[in-house]
């Protein structure tokens, strides 16, 4: 007898879980993503991206971009 109460309880258990829903405060959560995008932005506009200029042909001549696929041997 105590296996149908327990499934009773487990069940009454799970249904609250699934259904609950805990009251949202909007305003604090659109104040708290407005913060984080602004600190965002501060980090990504004092970092500039390095100069790769300088590597760009250094590794042309090693890969010729006008090569077929069919050329290459398989197997």
């Amino acid at each position: 007898m105590g296996r149908g109460r327990q499934k009773a309880k487990a069940t009454k258990q799970a249904r609250d879980i699934k259904y609950y829903s805990p009251s949202t405060d909007y305003a604090a959560l659109q104040r708290e993503l407005r913060s984080q995008e602004n600190q965002s932005s501060h980090r990504f506009a004092d970092d500039s991206e390095p100069d790769y200029s300088e590597y760009e042909d250094k590794y042309a001549d090693q890969f010729d971009e006008d090569e077929d696929e069919d050329t290459r041997k398989i197997g």
